[in-house]
């Protein structure tokens, strides 16, 4: 198992496209992945679980993946992360 704490420092917070590019990512990668946030754990190829987190920016989420890729998929969640979500420059 790979797990990654990571800050949201995009301005918006898992708002719904950034959920979206996540949960697009995630179903990228055979390994199950999932989001942990304030307790609750979330599927990461999920969308609707996703948004149900309300994660904004400032907050740290763990990146929590099981499988034979589940180095890959953390290692590319967390570059979307560091990235903004290729929302702002």
């Amino acid at each position: 198992m790979e797990k990654e704490k990571i800050k949201i420092t995009n301005k918006l917070g898992l708002h719904a496209r950034a959920a979206a590019k996540l949960s697009h990512l995630a179903n990228n990668f055979n390994s199950n992945i999932f989001l942990i946030f304030n307790g609750d754990k979330v599927n990461a190829k999920s969308l609707l679980g996703i948004l149900t987190l309300a994660a904004s920016v400032g907050n740290d989420i763990t990146i929590e993946a099981e499988g034979d890729d589940e180095s890959k998929a953390v290692s590319e969640i967390k570059g979307l992360f560091e990235r903004k979500f290729d929302e702002e420059s």
